[in-house]
């Protein structure tokens, strides 16, 4: 099934022209990189995914049944996110907003879904502590398990591993690979990191303001553009 199709997409601020040219696929269980340099679209792009933003042209569709607030979103985080004063099980248990609709309480299965993500995450154990006292890994363990929360299929994620040490960055996309193989959950990921990309996704999207490349990870790695760009990584 095809969670994303973008076709003939342009994404534009201001009337001024981000990303232009996107044609491409996502199927479900697919793990796909979205990588380039900065200012080349890509988070422009996670955002028209999530339709939070419209194309100027061309259009994106999502997969049939799929909506946007069933889509786990994982964003950049910021200095707000960091500071943010409630506990873990707070923040994770909140990525079921966005399905209750006009019903003011979370019900037994919204609770026990966010407890299963805690513990798939190895954070069970903290989901009493203050979210804004945690590390810099641990908070995006935590927001990773309320991004999961949220979702139903798709698991979307803006340079997750920003500001994180090296080991701790290798973590965490070992964590995000097993749940892409262990339970087939759909992955798009904006990363810097080319080579922990080829590494992990099955996919590469490559823009630079607009889409030069896309296909598998194998593929990627023999073109040109990856040729040219993993020399310079």
């Amino acid at each position: 099934m095809t969670l994303f199709t973008c076709k003939n997409a342009s994404f534009a601020y201001e009337g001024h022209v981000v990303v232009s040219g996107l044609d491409f696929t996502v199927e479900r269980g697919d793990y796909l990189c979205i990588v380039g340099e900065n200012g080349s679209g890509k988070s422009t792009l996670i955002k028209g995914l999530l339709k939070l933003l419209a194309p100027k042209e061309g259009s994106v569709e999502l997969g049939e049944g799929l909506k946007p607030a069933e889509i786990g979103y994982l964003p950049q985080l910021t200095p707000v996110q960091k500071d943010f004063p409630a506990s873990v099980f707070e923040v994770v248990v909140s990525g079921r907003l966005g399905s209750r609709g006009l019903l003011p309480f979370y019900t037994q299965a919204d609770k026990a879904l966010a407890e299963q993500q805690l513990a798939l995450l190895g954070m069970e154990k903290l989901k009493r502590c203050c979210y804004r006292e945690l590390s810099g890994g641990q908070q995006q363990r935590v927001l990773l398990a309320r991004a999961l929360t949220a979702m139903s299929e798709a698991l979307l994620l803006d340079e997750p591993v920003s500001g994180l040490d090296p080991l701790v960055t290798q973590e965490l996309y070992r964590v995000v690979s097993e749940i892409n193989r262990e339970r087939g959950v759909t992955i798009v990921m904006v990363s810097h990191d080319i080579r922990s990309a080829v590494h992990y996704a099955s996919h590469i999207l490559h823009l630079q303001n607009t889409q030069v490349f896309f296909g598998t990870s194998a593929d990627y790695l023999q073109s040109p553009v990856g040729i040219d760009f993993l020399g310079g990584a």
